[in-house]
């Protein structure tokens, strides 16, 4: 950390080492490339030659990491830094990205002097066994840094990505102009790079068929695109007899391929052959399989639509009646939010319009929680491209903070708004302190419904039991304020107003972090919603 501030690089010290790894995730997501996270003074930090003796948290990391991780390394020898590190970042950003691990033991990175001092040699030994154990080491400093002066190259690797071939692009083609009734679901992997992602946008446009956008795709189109579906993703499955799975894996999210049409054509796009193939076979057929980037494959197709002399499937029928499914189910989760209080608590339904509504065009949304959360997701629309980091297919809790950091980092000059429910916020929390110490203006709302409601749904329903679900109505606003943010307790006591809503992001924006702990009460909206 000192080397690095000496050089100008800038520092974002954390309370909590996961904190920093979710910040590294986020930068590398919205700047489509990699982020690196730097962790100190735990695991794998022992000096080279106390490492299996017994030092201070020695653990064999780099078993534990390999089946993680793309490529783990561990630095023996100080010239070996550069080399490693290279192929460390080209191996996370190349064929389907992924993290990678280098463990870097201090006596490799402290300077030669130091170590020297460090390590223990006899000043003027006299003793054969103080000689020998003189050369021994010196032996090993000298293997540590030797060739360590040597220029290196420093060139960056070529990143490797894998593109489809003409033969899949006209196949793929040839399906959608026979198609009548085609749904394209696009995850997280069309926004990946190389592809510029208004390109993609335009080729999406202009390909032209409905389409459901997940993971980090949320909010590419925009909130007022025409081909853009929200609900009914089942029952238009159901229908369609071409589905397109631009980066989306058949697994617990479209119930391991059971939602997709028996009679649907399947083509599926995915870098990974592993997620490619994932059920198919046992739940769904697949017509065409296409390894490679997404956003390179759906763009050369758009181009062949343009250039074919084929005329494209009339499909503006489809569309109509898919959206007007959709505007169906948006007026009637309208009416479940017009009422603002739930009892003695707010309505979160009501909460999460009136955050909509407010919302700045360039605001990026973080997501981090479960039932207040998935419901957010349908009702908090990004503006635009990367603009909603949530955590993936494993819901991990806990992002909240990390990911934030990472926004503001990347946009220093855009609002960034956590999403927090009650229990996820318990995860990183204690993080308001890097926020406040670096001064970096993030708004938080805390959906506080004093209980892990996505896990109570189903154990009620099933056991009908609550234990271990229930939390309390903590006031997640002082404990803000103890750690120098702004907290506001947001109650049918106080009201729900846009008013409110407009003061709390214009808060933000001068720089303050903000915490909005809303006491929110139980809806309907999610019932029957499992994933197993």
């Amino acid at each position: 950390m000192v080397a690095a501030e000496n050089l100008g690089i800038r520092v974002l010290d954390t309370r909590h080492e996961a904190t920093a790894v979710f910040a590294a995730d986020a930068v590398a997501r919205l700047r489509r490339g990699f982020g690196v996270a730097v962790v100190t003074a735990g695991p794998g930090a022992a000096p080279t030659l106390l490492q299996k003796r017994g030092a201070l948290q020695d653990i064999d990391q780099i078993t534990l990491m390999r089946p993680l991780c793309k490529y783990v390394a561990r630095i023996t020898r100080v010239k070996e830094i550069i080399p490693i590190l290279k192929e460390a970042i080209c191996v996370a950003q190349s064929g389907t990205p992924g993290p990678v691990f280098v463990e870097m033991p201090v006596d490799v990175l402290y300077p030669y002097g130091l170590v020297i001092k460090e390590v223990g040699v006899f000043k003027d030994a006299t003793s054969l066994a103080h000689k020998a154990r003189n050369l021994y080491l010196m032996a090993h400093i000298c293997r540590q840094f030797g060739g360590n002066w040597f220029a290196q190259e420093l060139t960056p690797r070529i990143v490797t990505v894998p593109l489809p071939n003409d033969s899949d692009i006209q196949k793929a083609t040839d399906l959608l102009l026979k198609a009548k009734k085609p749904v394209m679901i696009m995850g997280s992997q069309a926004v990946l790079p190389p592809t510029d992602l208004y390109d993609l946008v335009s080729a999406v446009k202009h390909i032209g068929i409905p389409v459901y956008l997940g993971g980090m795709s949320r909010g590419l189109l925009g909130v007022d695109c025409t081909i853009q579906m929200h609900y009914c993703r089942k029952e238009n499955l159901k229908e369609a007899d071409l589905i397109i799975l631009a980066g989306t894996v058949c697994d617990f999210r479209l119930s391991y391929g059971h939602d997709l049409s028996r009679h649907a054509a399947v083509v599926a796009v995915n870098r990974s052959s592993s997620q490619l193939f994932r059920n198919e076979g046992q739940f769904w057929r697949v017509t065409l399989a296409i390894q490679a980037d997404v956003a390179t494959t759906l763009v050369h197709i758009s181009r062949r639509l343009y250039y074919t002399e084929k005329q494209h499937a009339l499909i503006a029928q489809w569309v109509n009646d898919l959206k007007k499914k959709d505007e169906a189910k948006i007026a009637e989760n309208v009416g479940k939010m017009r009422n603002k209080y739930i009892g003695d608590r707010i309505n979160p339904l009501r909460l999460l319009s009136l955050i909509n509504e407010v919302l700045p065009k360039d605001a990026l949304l973080i997501a981090d929680g479960g039932d207040f959360v998935a419901s957010a997701a349908y009702i908090v629309r990004p503006r635009g491209p990367l603009q909603w980091l949530d955590p993936g297919a494993f819901g991990t809790l806990g992002v909240g903070a990390g990911f934030a950091l990472g926004a503001r980092v990347v946009h220093p000059n855009r609002p960034v708004v956590i999403l927090f429910g009650d229990g996820a916020c318990g995860f990183s929390f204690m993080d308001l302190d890097t926020f406040v110490r670096h001064k970096l203006g993030v708004l938080v709302f805390i959906g506080n419904d004093a209980c892990w409601s996505q896990i109570a749904r189903g154990q009620l329903a099933m056991f009908n039991s609550s234990v271990a679900v229930n939390l309390l109505d903590t006031r997640y606003d002082n404990v803000a304020a103890a750690l120098g943010a702004a907290g506001k307790l947001i109650s049918p006591e106080n009201g729900l107003t846009r008013v409110q809503f407009e003061e709390l992001f214009a808060s933000a924006a001068l720089g303050e972090t903000v915490v909005a702990n809303v006491l929110i009460g139980k809806t309907d909206f999610r019932a029957g919603s499992m994933s197993v």
